[in-house]
């Protein structure tokens, strides 16, 4: 799979994204702000969300368009309320995706249904995220595969089942490379409630996709695991230092943790390495001389034979291998022999 000059795959480096979601406060400078962030953080790119209130919902006080529940952090408001606080207003799009262009780093969106996506098609994005609530939208999916972009897909909530009719859906109308990204959709997530042995059943389930973590915790302990499980997209909320009041705000990261968190990633992907053995690096090599080899350990004339008393296996290994300790025991030496010289075949007589 690839995202404009990323190429995304678990032996390449991670591919990170920033979300802004509803952090921008309402303001476009600080949106803007935002994306230098995401930027200065070192994430791979910074997603935004496509909709209108009128496109998600529809303004109604009847029980069903309203949240209660007290857990959420949107308890007791409208749903047509939540997004028209939330929503990232179209005409700020084209300024953020070519200050993020100018930054060095992809910007890209969520498109919540088809006139978003036709929308965001004017600005030639390199790809596209579904989010979770999405992933059911199947008039959405089959918008977006019509772009033959790249496509990134969150399973929050999603069966089994569910993902494989949102793959099917995709892969029909002939979409471009698809990544799943397993999904805890609470916020914030626990760690606990992170489910990341889901990634290499999706793995299994998927071989034609790449699979990544939308990580709602608060944290990096969850990407680290799932850099270890075969993880290579990450998806992470922001916001601004010292924001405690835009809508998202409550389980996202400030620049400096987003930075923590990008260079946690990279570490965690670096430290995965190869499969060698070995002295895998040269400052590991350097370490081959704390073994132990076969030393003398007292003066040895010419034709003095080699004892457990004139020769030892010591630190350090510049010496005759250990396997060879019992066979030159006996022997006598070829020349004279100063204690302290690493003893090697030359020096062993016939």
């Amino acid at each position: 799979m690839k995202i404009s000059d990323s190429i995304i795959s678990p032996v390449e480096k991670p591919y990170i994204i920033a979300e802004v979601s509803a952090n921008h406060g309402g303001k476009l400078s600080q949106a803007m702000d935002l994306v230098a962030a995401a930027a200065d953080a070192g994430a791979s790119a910074v997603k935004f969300q496509t909709y209108t209130a009128d496109t998600m919902t529809i303004e109604c006080d009847r029980p069903e368009f309203r949240i209660e529940n007290a857990e959420s952090l949107w308890n007791g408001r409208t749903l047509y309320d939540l997004y028209d606080e939330a929503h990232t207003p179209w005409d700020w799009h084209e300024p953020l995706f070519e200050e993020a262009k100018r930054l060095g780093i992809h910007a890209f969106s969520s498109g919540f249904d088809e006139t978003a996506i036709d929308f965001l098609e004017t600005l030639d994005p390199p790809c596209y995220k579904v989010a979770s609530f999405e992933h059911t939208f199947i008039p959405l999916l089959e918008k977006v595969a019509q772009t033959k972009k790249p496509v990134i897909v969150s399973c929050g909530l999603a069966s089994m089942d569910e993902i494989q009719k949102s793959v099917q859906t995709l892969t029909n109308a002939q979409s471009g490379p698809l990544c799943l990204l397993a999904c805890t959709s609470s916020y914030p997530a626990s760690v606990a409630d992170s489910n990341l042995r889901r990634i290499p059943a999706l793995k299994e389930a998927f071989p034609g996709c790449q699979i990544g973590l939308s990580d709602h915790t608060i944290g990096s302990t969850a990407a680290i695991a799932a850099v270890a499980l075969g993880a290579c997209v990450f998806e992470k909320h922001f916001k601004l230092s010292g924001d405690d009041t835009s809508v998202d705000a409550a389980f996202s990261v400030t620049p400096e943790g987003l930075r923590d968190y990008v260079d946690a990633i990279n570490d965690a992907w670096a430290a995965l390495g190869e499969a060698k053995f070995g002295a895998a690096s040269d400052s590991e090599a350097q370490s081959l001389q704390f073994r132990r080899s076969i030393y003398v350990v007292a003066d040895i004339g010419e034709g003095e034979a080699f004892t457990r008393d004139n020769i030892k296996c010591i630190r350090p290994g510049l010496g005759l291998e250990t396997e060879h300790f019992s066979s030159v025991l006996g022997k006598t030496a070829a020349k004279t022999i100063e204690r302290g010289t690493p003893l090697s075949l030359a020096l062993v007589a016939g």
